[in-house]
């Protein structure tokens, strides 16, 4: 067998990745050991940033069909009630996604799974890697799949088998990092309590962590919570009632467990990979980064990396020489992952630190202020963007390139805003560089040789444009394929343009 990519691993991570090749017209093969899809919910939280990626293949509204909008926070400490904070409305504006999607991961897996098989593909289930190799010209994976060995040859795999990933330590990359010592425990059941379902329900305590979520709008829910430092059991060894019993030791307030659907306890571990490729393999997902479950970053990670590579491989495979924009896809993720395992743990630390001056501040201060807060727009425009991935930004990248003193740099994601009562990203689907112009004539017509690389649109200077970007002169904008930023200048011209393009894509 002889394709463009192979993927190892259809989680979250890999099917998504699927999805995009699909959408770039990139031939591959995506296999796992598992018979099929998870049946589990696992994680649950789904970002706007994932919901923008999905809306480009018409796949946000179906994901949002299937789950719930968390639209808020019940405090309590010492059995009572003592503060809300309502976040229903948090990040409008500012994408056309505002809040956090709860859906179980199966359901998740399984939309992306369909989307594959509905555009003549399907994954190789019940097949494992046993071996690969790879040189300057391609990757050679031979492959066990029901009983027979099946050789791939690729041009290039990607990793996305998880944290204990096999491709990782073939490659011989570093995995460093620590491992938090208490057990965490994770339930999914359904509930008969008074204070009814939407948002999340946090417990607050000196050292414990207890966290409900809810799942729909029913009577489900996801409890996410820790053992004591004493509890000494290994993971495989606890039951459920140890875990009920420090459920209810832990929330304090009387509720009816009905139901049990799933659960599961675990280690914590903050890790992450020296680099994200080595020659044509590449990792993504939890091959390349672990962290605590703070702020529910980590499947939409996995997702991001997916959406940063596809493009690239695209270009690559379709003619682009130049080898080092495959190395951008290093340049670009390993930071972010750096940054994200430091502020997961940052976060886990407010919620968990048994400090004494801390857990005061957690327990009883931070329920009397939150609601107030919570409710301004500068903590609202500082606290979303960053749980929403929105935020996350190339300004680094050797792909960014600023002319001219805006608001917005070349690296940033394109903003989000409507014209005529329309997305900014409707005009924005297309699997191909985006060229915007602000104020002046456009361009009419692009034609020539840019004209499959990329197309055009031109929007007046409004005035929420004008405050969004900073200036009142005409612009221009080049965004990459995956919505970000490339170039961003005061010169309205298309030589621009193409000096830009020639420079990233060796063409001359």
């Amino acid at each position: 067998m002889n394709t463009d990519v192979l993927i190892v691993g259809a989680g979250p991570t890999g099917l998504a990745l699927a999805c995009q090749l699909i959408r770039y017209g990139v031939d591959f093969v995506i296999i796992d050991k598992k018979e099929t899809t998870t049946p589990y919910s696992k994680a649950i939280g789904v970002q706007a940033r994932t919901l923008e990626i999905y809306e480009q293949i018409g796949l946000a509204d179906k994901l949002l069909s299937l789950g719930t909008i968390a639209n808020g926070a019940k405090l309590f400490s010492g059995g009572k009630l003592r503060g809300e904070i309502d976040f229903s409305d948090i990040g409008k504006g500012m994408t056309p996604f505002p809040g956090v999607l709860i859906v179980e991961q199966g359901k998740h897996e399984k939309l992306l799974y369909e989307y594959i098989t509905s555009h003549g593909h399907d994954v190789m289930w019940n097949t494992e890697l046993l071996s690969f190799e790879q040189n300057a010209e391609a990757v050679t994976a031979t492959l066990t799949t029901q009983g027979s060995s099946v050789t791939i040859t690729a041009k290039y795999l990607v990793a996305c088998d998880g944290a204990k990933s096999p491709v990782r330590h073939a490659l011989g990359l570093k995995f460093e990092g620590s491992t938090f010592e208490r057990m965490f425990y994770v339930a999914d059941v359904d509930i008969d309590w008074q204070y009814g379902s939407g948002g999340l329900f946090a417990f607050l305590m000196q050292s414990n962590l207890l966290v409900v979520f809810t799942m729909d709008n029913k009577q489900r829910y996801r409890i996410v919570g820790t053992f004591p430092e004493e509890f000494a059991k290994d993971e495989g060894d606890v039951l459920y009632d140890e875990i009920e019993k420090q459920i209810r030791a832990d929330a304090e307030i009387e509720f009816d467990i009905t139901t049990v659907h799933w659960f599961s306890t675990y280690k914590v571990h903050t890790r992450h990979v020296d680099k994200f490729s080595l020659g044509r393999c590449f990792l993504a997902g939890d091959s390349a980064h672990i962290h605590s479950p703070a702020g529910a970053q980590g499947m939409n990670t996995g997702i991001q990396d997916g959406y940063n590579l596809a493009w690239k491989l695209a270009l690559v495979l379709n003619g682009a020489p130049d080898l080092t924009l495959l190395e951008t896809y290093n340049e670009e993720r390993l930071p972010n992952a750096e940054t994200l395992t430091r502020t997961t743990d940052r976060f886990f630390g407010l919620v968990a630190d048994p400090n004494t001056f801390a857990s005061f501040i957690r327990i009883y201060i931070f329920p009397l202020v939150a609601k107030f807060f919570s409710r301004l727009s500068s903590v609202r425009r500082f606290v979303f963007p960053r749980i929403s991935q929105i935020g996350i930004n190339y300004r680094d990248s050797s792909l960014s390139k600023n002319k001219g003193s805006f608001k917005v740099r070349a690296g940033d994601r394109m903003p989000y805003f409507e014209i005529d009562g329309a997305s900014v990203y409707d005009r924005m689907h297309e699997p191909k560089f985006h060229l915007l112009a602000f104020g002046g004539d456009g361009f009419a017509v692009v034609g020539g040789d840019l004209e499959d690389l990329l197309d055009a649109s031109s929007y007046p200077l409004t005035t929420e444009i004008v405050k969004t970007f900073g200036t009142d002169k005409p612009f221009i904008i080049l965004a990459r394929p995956d919505n970000y930023i490339g170039m961003i200048s005061n010169e309205v011209s298309l030589e621009r343009v193409k000096k830009y393009l020639s420079r990233i894509l060796n063409r001359h």
